[in-house]
């Protein structure tokens, strides 16, 4: 009886598949960054913008979690995720700015090899949230899940693949250090894709 009389929110979904759809987008505006002759200007002022929209997504989703006493899931794990899908999109902002506070006009093969892979990893982070509304199928969000990590993998290896390039080929102190922080930068975007994907996959085996 208690429980038909508390507020029962299950909204909660479509603020983590909004936050995971933002993150794509900007995900596919910092590639766009990598490429020569883009506006940088406007590109960088695009994942602001949209950087903005996710604090007000989580912002709204944590406010609504306050006032839910029966939530479709754990309430730490609806925290959780929706702090860990923000980061995502504060990370892109981050990497976007080191690149105009270094003044970066154009980026190595690696650098665009680097946000390819991330626009990748976001895509999936939304094919996983997306999977969490109902988890009629657990396989294929782990999937996902899995994808995530040989994705955050990968960046790894081309950030080291790209120093290791950077200490035998640029004599440029600088130029090094520039390239090493944003090659960080898009390495830190990905690791935030995984964490929200360690997120999911604790939620799924709960509850599938």
């Amino acid at each position: 009886m208690l429980s038909r009389l508390l507020p029962r929110q299950n909204n909660f979904f479509n603020y983590f598949e909004k936050l995971a759809a933002l993150s794509v987008e900007g995900a596919h505006a910092l590639a766009e960054l990598s490429r020569d002759g883009a506006d940088f200007e406007a590109v960088a002022g695009k994942i602001k913008d949209l950087e903005h929209d996710a604090d007000d997504v989580t912002h709204t989703c944590m406010e609504m979690l306050h006032k839910t006493f029966i939530t479709p899931i754990d309430r730490n794990d609806i925290h959780r995720l929706a702090s860990k899908l923000d980061d995502i999109m504060d990370l892109i902002d981050g990497a976007a700015r080191q690149m105009s506070l270094f003044e970066i006009t154009s980026l190595p093969e690696s650098a665009r090899e680097a946000a390819t892979v991330l626009v990748l990893a976001t895509e999936a982070v939304e094919r996983a949230v997306k999977g969490l509304r109902s988890m009629k199928n657990a396989t294929t969000i782990l999937g996902e899940c899995v994808r995530i990590n040989e994705l955050e993998n990968q960046a790894d290896r081309i950030k080291a693949s790209s120093v290791a390039h950077l200490f035998r080929e640029e004599s440029n102190a600088i130029m090094v250090l520039k390239w090493h922080e944003i090659h960080q930068a898009l390495e830190n975007v990905t690791d935030a894709c995984e964490d929200v994907a360690n997120v999911i996959e604790g939620i799924v085996l709960e509850h599938a």
